[in-house]
């Protein structure tokens, strides 16, 4: 690709996007995602099915395993989850406000996350 055929950032619009292996980077905002996420930015497949993304850009399925690339407050916990746990058989739902991993953190219990704080293990 050059540099004239990059797309913008999906995250804040900059036009200064550049290559950076098999991702995108925006050096604006700090977002990375694949080129064929760009292509898909909707969230819906070619077959209509809605299609759940991590915070790089990886699809996601029931049952994969994800890791938190983040620190996650959790309330009523005196610790929240740690940047690298991970989360085995996650459940894709329509959750509320984005919330749209179910999943069972092991020490936390059940409870939804958000894909753009895991990445595909």
């Amino acid at each position: 690709m050059t540099d004239t055929s990059l797309p913008p950032c999906p995250q804040c619009s900059s036009a200064y996007t550049y290559e950076m292996g098999a991702l995108l980077v925006c050096p604006e905002c700090g977002h990375e995602w694949s080129p064929a996420a760009s292509a898909d930015a909707s969230g819906v497949s070619a077959s209509g099915d809605r299609v759940v993304r991590d915070a790089v850009g990886n699809v996601l399925a029931d049952g994969d395993t994800v890791t938190v690339i983040k620190g996650l407050k959790v309330k009523g916990s005196p610790s929240g989850i740690k940047a690298g746990t991970k989360v085995r058989n996650i459940r894709l739902v329509d959750g509320v406000d984005g919330h749209d991993i179910d999943c069972k953190v092991e020490g936390f219990g059940p409870m939804q996350l958000k894909s753009s704080v895991v990445r595909k293990a």
